[in-house]
């Protein structure tokens, strides 16, 4: 239990957005907590309110607007950060009362605001008190940043203009948060960024030591030394990769999932599959090989799973070019597939394209292309009916009347709250969140697992 100190200062945060800005959340409260701030659980006890938003979607501005909203009405001393700080005319238009607004991981701007609304209580043992990270999320997993920014300019995305070109952390400031997360009993290590693949692009791949020998400032060294951590119980933590551009590179990952040093899971942002389409969106138009190099991960790491996101509705996009990617789907066989109608996004360059979709013709896409890959997720998961898998448990239930107690996990094809879950029945008084058990599956429907522990 951390120590409370007299008259000290209380930070209250509100994280909207991606694993990115959370990751932020954490260390901009990390940071305020080592100067002495302590952490505070709502508005009424906070002496200032950060509220770190979202700016990618005119939706995801809607809701980081109504959270400034909410957050001056309850509170009244509210800093804006995040993605959203580069539109600070327009928040300070609508919220002349905001204290301060500041862009994405602008962390030492965020500071500085705080202690010029809320300035921390000086004492003389301040800096002996133990001041761990700070995490957002469960215990039992955490996300990994190894990168800032992107390269891409896709025309329906403004990141770059947001948080800059790709600036890659040092392999081995990476290496030993990881270290540092496992220690303390992460079992799940997510890996994010902008762009996983061109982790180290930007400075050319330049090795560090770590332990006893070089390692690149690259997905596949990192991937290996990430695989080579221990637990204090001693077994290999969970090593879940998302946001992989699917570079040839990563054909040299596929053998690591084989071997069991990673999780046999891809984050892979096709986003379409029309030639014509990913032409318009800047993006590579190499469908065809793609599916080549999916069966071949496949006959590598049979167990791979690979989630994707598409847009339909785009700019240009015709019917041929939906039925297009509605029959690449079908080859593709994705594992876990979420899907977004084309929004345009002020300062995006697909605004400017012609031939806009209808609203009617994008909603009728966007049902289309869910109920494909709806069948096809349930057919994979009714595949795994019988089968013996481990589960990490996020939570366990209350007993029932007749003493029955439920447990809610995800196998290794899941991430946190994007992918389905596993739902045990009858599980011991005594399991924790964060204990990974082996479950027989016992039924499944087109998102989720149920089944017992075996």
């Amino acid at each position: 239990m951390a120590t409370q100190i007299p008259d000290q200062k209380r930070v209250g945060m509100v994280s909207l957005g991606c694993p990115k800005a959370l990751v932020d959340s954490e260390r901009i409260l990390t940071r305020l907590r080592a100067d002495g701030y302590a952490m505070s659980p709502d508005y009424q006890g906070a002496d200032v309110v950060l509220v770190n938003t979202c700016g990618f979607l005119d939706s995801a501005k809607e809701e980081s607007l109504a959270a400034i909203g909410e957050a001056i009405a309850e509170n009244g001393r509210v800093i804006v950060t995040g993605c959203m700080g580069n539109e600070a005319d327009l928040i300070r238009a609508k919220f002349p009362d905001v204290l301060a607004v500041t862009g994405a991981h602008q962390y030492e701007a965020v500071v500085e605001a705080v202690h010029d609304a809320a300035p921390p209580t000086q004492g003389p043992f301040i800096d002996l008190i133990p001041q761990p990270d700070i995490k957002l999320t469960p215990r039992h997993y955490g996300y990994l940043k190894i990168s800032e920014g992107c390269n891409h300019a896709c025309a329906f995305c403004i990141i770059p203009s947001l948080r800059g070109k790709l600036a890659s952390r040092r392999i081995d400031a990476v290496l030993r948060e990881a270290e540092k997360l496992v220690a303390a009993g992460t079992k799940e290590l997510l890996v994010i960024s902008q762009d996983t693949s061109a982790y180290g692009v930007d400075v050319r791949h330049e090795e560090r030591m770590w332990k006893d020998h070089p390692v690149r400032t690259h997905m596949t060294d990192l991937a290996r030394e990430l695989g080579g951590l221990r637990t204090p119980e001693g077994t290999p933590p969970w090593v879940r990769l998302h946001y992989v551009y699917p570079y040839p590179h990563v054909d040299a990952v596929i053998p690591l999932m084989a071997e069991g040093l990673i999780t046999p899971y891809l984050d892979i942002p096709f986003q379409h599959a029309a030639p014509s389409v990913l032409r318009a969106m800047k993006r590579p138009a190499n469908e065809a090989r793609v599916l080549d190099r999916i069966r071949s991960w496949r006959a590598i790491a049979p167990d791979l799973t690979i989630r994707s996101s598409f847009v339909v509705g785009f700019p240009g996009e015709t019917e041929a070019d939906f039925q297009y990617l509605l029959d690449w789907l079908d080859e593709a066989q994705l594992d876990r597939v979420g899907a977004f109608r084309f929004e345009p996004v002020e300062g995006a360059a697909a605004n400017a394209l012609p031939d806009p979709v209808p609203e009617a013709v994008k909603e009728e896409r966007y049902a289309r292309i869910m109920e494909k890959t709806e069948a096809i997720s349930a057919a994979k998961l009714a595949a795994k009916v019988g089968r013996v898998l481990p589960v990490i448990i996020d939570e366990v239930g209350e007993a029932d009347e007749d003493g029955d107690i439920g447990a809610t996990g995800r196998s290794q094809a899941d991430a946190p709250e994007i992918d389905g879950a596993v739902y045990l029945r009858d599980v011991p008084p005594d399991l924790e969140p964060g204990a990974i058990v082996m479950a027989r599956i016992e039924d499944a429907d087109a998102h989720d697992l149920f089944g017992a522990i075996a």
